[in-house]
This record gives C-alpha cells, structure tokens and sequence, in this order.
C-alpha cells in the first residue's frame, strides 16, 4: 500500500524568527491520524532568521537528527560538544538518559533552512553522544546514501533503532530502486524538488509510506533531493 502525505496537509508554525511545518504531530499541531510512521516521529522543516535559534532546552529518550538544506546551524550541548552544520553535514544525537542543547543561526544576514529528524530509540537510559559526519553531493547524485543506521555501517552515523535513513539527489532519467525485505516498511520524504515516488509524482515537502511493497521506486527527478527511511 503506498499513501500519500501531501506538504499542504502538513501542520505550520510561525513565530517570526521561526517558520516550521510538522510532518506529524508536534507541540501544538496535533493530529491522531499522524503520531509518526514506525519509529519515526518526528520530520521538522525549519527556516530560521539570520541570528536567531533554540535556546537551551531538554531532550531525553530520543534519536535527534539535523539536516540542513540552506545555510548553517551553530549546535552546542552540555556534553560539552559544539559545532556549525552545513549543508551535506548529518547530525546525530542520542538524547538518552538526558541532554541539554542549543540550536542557533550564526549568519547576520542569511536564513538557515533544515530538517530536524527524531526517532524514538530502542532501548531507554542510554548514555547520551553526538556524531557528525559529511556526504558530498557526489556520494548521493543518482544513488542512495546511507546516512544512518543501528551499526554505522558503509560510514553512516549510528542511531540506537533498526532504522536505516539514506538520501539521494535525483535529476532527468536518474533512477534508484530500493529492495524492502520482508515485514519492513518504507517512509520517503522530498526535502526539494519534484520526483515520482513508486508511480506518484511528490513535490517540495510531500512524502509516501509504503507498507506492504517489495521495493520503492525513485525517478524523474526534477532537481529532487529526497530522504528514503526503511523501518520496521
């Protein structure tokens, strides 16, 4: 079964400094039709105001990953980790037992626009970590990247869940197919541009589940950048 999630269906927020829309339910947008997709929970599009940012705050129990399209994220923690993401950077941290962080747009005059990603993890109480790690353009044009998994494999980063996350840029007559084994299920997200998606063509923001396939088809790309998790 492929359904579709069109970007307009999306819940928005606005504060000025931030503009966010929610996959699935989150703070005050909440729909009991989308809590998340397996273990997925959380798919963010944020645009954040030239030096402007989270403040500190908490986080616990949690798989957070950051992906940014646009510009750059300045990201401090209390294990004592800092560091500005870029685009072809992937961040992850495992929240665990608990963390405090910060996330904040270093530019005076540029937006930066990413993508928070949050999994809930399989086991709780873990000792919280960071990792980052960079993915050139190279390595996703016309192809899937990995770019996280529970063992880090082929050099992605490490998430705490069988939860395997690639990226891939697809343009004109690329194509990429990818094999669901057995029971597995699969959540694609186009981060930008426009691509066909298992037969349904998805622009800016839409996404497909498809439970019950044996593979996802990724073609005609229109400057597609596209997020492919395949999940329990």
């Amino acid at each position: 079964m492929n359904a579709l999630r069109k970007s307009s269906e999306r819940g928005f927020a606005d504060h000025g400094w931030l503009k966010s829309f929610h996959t699935f339910s989150f703070a005050d947008y909440y729909d009991p039709k989308n809590m998340g997709y397996g273990p997925l929970r959380v798919i963010n599009e944020d645009r954040v105001a030239p030096g402007q940012g989270f403040g500190k705050h908490p986080h616990r129990d949690m798989e957070i990953i950051s992906y940014v399209l646009d510009g750059e994220l300045e990201h401090k923690d209390s294990m004592g980790t800092g560091s500005v993401i870029r685009p072809g950077d992937v961040q992850r941290m495992s929240a665990g037992t608990g963390v405090f962080h910060s996330e904040y747009n270093p530019s005076p005059k540029n937006g930066v626009h990413f993508l928070q990603i949050w999994i809930e993890p399989a086991e709780l109480g873990i000792k919280p970590s960071y990792e980052q790690k960079f993915f050139s353009p190279e390595e996703k044009r016309g192809k899937l990247r990995l770019l996280a998994s529970p063992d880090g494999r082929e050099g992605s980063v490490k998430v705490h869940q069988d939860a395997w996350l690639y990226a891939a840029l697809i343009d004109g007559d690329e194509r990429v197919v990818h094999k669901l084994s057995a029971g597995r299920k699969a959540y694609v997200h186009v981060a930008r541009g426009a691509v066909t998606v298992n037969g349904q063509p998805l622009g800016s923001g839409d996404a497909l589940k498809a439970d019950g396939e044996s593979e996802v088809v990724i073609e005609q790309g229109d400057n597609a950048e596209v997020l492919l998790f395949d999940l329990e």
